[in-house]
């Protein structure tokens, strides 16, 4: 896991100080790889790598980038982790190839050396972002894994075509122009992330996942703007054709049949991702996924493996007692921190920074603290991030199946119902509900956001107005701009795989997995995720929907497997989550934070409505909760403050250091 730069210059453009800046650019990922950093450049060809290293596996010289090939045909600069390299290496030893170190990185450069760039993807299973420089043809491959874990963002500054894992890099370098974009700043105030198929800034994008992007620099002369440079990516592998492929060939078998191959399966997964020659752990929350993950680890590995969790009880849901109560029954060395609200709150203003780009899912907070604890022990961490989109584990996969056995009821029966609900919602006080003596999660449920999005679609017409309302943020828009159109999925045969497929191909890439990339990266820390192995993948849009939700709860087929390593207590429990207290800290300690923010959000005016912003401030003092949009439109304003700082300066000192 590191941080990747790069700069291609068409011929004609070149000037001395083109690729100086590739010093700087990779200077400004240290947090991503903070042992090591490499530079490569060949000034004729117009061409500059930079690599931030954090190394994990062959910790030697031989392990370092920029790594040219064996033949020298190719240059590379890599992160990520090639899972299975340890078996590709022996299919080509088998061939004659020889290798001078123990890492993936060679064996990756050896495997395009001998199969083909595409074919070599093909037989990898890993997590990566990658650009690939050919010196016989003069064109650079800029490449990215199947989900789209580790990041890689592509604009064009002046007549370059820069690249880098982060924007703050891209805005090293001297000519690139920070534009706004407003359809981006709108999707990420309606969903709290900015969605994959777009960039804050406009002369940017992000690689698609599953895609390369070929070009040479006499090709970049020809490209006129970002958006003629995206339409050249090609996709070498597609989400859409495996979900349609997958409804089209069911798995068949008993339920004991189908768990054992996902047992197999995942044991699997999780054993290629416990290589490492470095102190190896794993976050625990004691959910469903997590604990998953942990099992498999214990029951493969002959010491007992690190685990971590937060615990943070402000709010009710702490879930460090079930994470505790795993940890015991499976034999973990467990670390818990308990976190006290204070602390949480003082990372806020680190969080624009970590992530680049406007982000605004409060959970981001906890994953950064925990990813800071388990650094001081460990270097690579796994995760269970991955299990609600694989096998349906969030609340909108239960109602899409429930609602759509209820589309039968009368539509002017459940509108009636659904009326009914509105109108507790607005009763319902955030600052009451949390006086009275209710469960977490049934204050959880009684939120008022929560209330309207159910009454939202108890009111649907039919099933696709159903599925427009499941996968639309439900929340009141606070910008001046229209909200994004929705993923166009393929034609899948049923609600519940339509709603899967749109959460997998968009807030998987956008938010869940950007928020463990920057909140382990930040901490130089490396974040593994076996559930989304893509053979697990491949694997979980095979399985009938009732593998997935059965008997009102979700992830069946997890559940059935994790029996088989835990009791039934530590499974059949209400899912929860981190759960920050957003609304309360916001009319208590974040009250002047805000208040600022806020001044800043009425004087700039061109992204959000001022007007709109105040009413929900009013509405939230007064004790109706409507931390679901004030909370993006004040981390995208905190996020603004931060982007108006000028990046690094530029300079020739590094690149002179490194002797090129």
């Amino acid at each position: 896991m590191c941080g990747i730069t790069g700069i291609l210059v068409p011929p004609g453009q070149m000037d001395p100080k083109s690729l100086e800046a590739i010093g700087p650019m990779t200077s400004s990922l240290r947090h991503r790889g903070p042992d090591g950093q490499g530079l490569w450049v060949d000034r004729d060809a117009g061409i500059a790598f930079g690599h931030r290293r954090l190394a994990i596996v062959d910790l030697s010289s031989a392990g370092q980038q920029p790594m040219r090939s064996a033949s020298g045909r190719y240059v590379i600069t890599f992160n990520g982790e090639i899972y299975n390299f340890r078996d590709l290496r022996r299919e080509l030893e088998a061939r004659g190839q020889q290798f001078r170190g123990t890492g993936d990185t060679e064996v990756l450069l050896c495997a395009i050396e001998t199969w083909g760039l595409e074919s070599a993807l093909g037989r990898c299973a890993g997590m990566f972002a990658f650009a690939l420089w050919d010196l016989k043809t003069k064109t650079l491959h800029l490449a990215r894994d199947r989900i789209g874990k580790k990041p890689l963002y592509v604009a064009l500054a002046g007549h370059a075509l820069v690249f880098a894992s982060e924007l703050k890099a891209i805005r090293c370098y001297p000519a690139f122009s920070p534009e706004l974009d407003l359809g981006a700043a709108g999707a990420m105030l309606s969903k709290g992330w900015v969605p994959e198929h777009a960039c804050i800034w406009r002369n940017a994008f992000k690689l698609p996942p599953g895609s390369v992007l070929s070009i040479t620099s006499t090709d970049l002369a020809q490209v006129g703007s970002a958006a003629s440079l995206c339409q050249r990516v090609e996709h070498w592998w597609s989400l859409a054709e495996i979900a349609t492929k997958g409804r089209e060939d069911p798995i068949e078998g008993s339920d004991d049949d189908v768990t054992n191959q996902l047992d197999e399966l995942l044991r699997l997964a999780v054993r290629e991702r416990m290589i490492a020659d470095v102190p190896l752990g794993a976050f625990l929350s004691g959910g469903i996924d997590s604990s998953t993950v942990v099992a498999l680890m214990q029951a493969q590995s002959r010491s007992a493996v690190r685990t971590f969790t937060i615990a943070f009880s402000e709010g009710g849901f702490d879930e460090s007692g079930y994470a505790a109560d795993v940890a015991k029954h499976l034999g973990t060395d467990h670390t818990e921190l308990h976190l006290s609200p204070e602390a949480a709150r003082q990372v806020i203003p680190e969080l624009p920074r970590i992530w680049d780009e406007p982000f605004a899912d409060e959970s981001q907070i906890p994953t950064l603290l925990v990813a800071r604890l388990a650094r001081q022990h460990v270097t690579v961490a796994l995760s269970g991030d991955g299990g609600d989109e694989c096998f349906a584990g969030y609340g909108r996969h239960f109602m899409a199946d429930r609602l759509k056995r209820q589309q039968s009821v009368p539509l002017a029966v459940r509108r009636t119902v659904a009326t009914g609900l509105d109108l507790l919602a607005r009763a319902a006080r955030q600052d009451i509900l949390d006086r009275l003596p209710l469960a977490a999660n049934v204050r959880h449920a009684l939120r008022s956001d929560r209330l309207n999005r159910f009454a939202g679609l108890l009111g649907a017409r039919h099933e696709d107005e159903l599925y427009q309302r499941l996968v639309t943020s439900p929340t009141a828009s606070l910008t001046r701009h229209d909200q994004p159109s929705s993923i166009a999925a393929p034609k899948l045969d049923g609600l519940l795989p339509r709603v899967l497929y749109h959460d997998m191909a968009g807030y998987l890439p956008g938010d869940i997995l950007v928020k463990l990339d920057r909140a382990t990266m930040a901490n130089g820390l490396e974040g593994r995720c076996p559930l989304l192995d893509h053979r697990v993948v491949e694997f979980a849009w095979r399985l009938p929907s009732d593998a997935k939700v059965r008997n009102g709860k979700g992830k069946w087929i997890l559940r059935n497997l994790l029996r088989r390593y835990l009791p039934d207590r530590l499974i059949d429990r209400p899912k929860q989550g981190f759960d920050v207290p957003v609304g309360a800290w916001l009319r208590g300690p974040l009250r002047s934070w805000a208040t600022d923010l806020l001044t800043e959000i009425r004087h700039d005016g061109d992204v959000l409505d001022g007007a709109k912003v105040d009413d929900c401030w009013r509405d939230h003092m007064r004790g109706q909760d409507r931390s679901r949009e004030l909370w993006p439109a004040l981390m995208f304003q905190a996020w603004r403050h931060e982007a108006t700082r000028a990046p690094i300066a530029t300079s020739s000192r590094e690149l002179d250091m490194a002797g090129v």
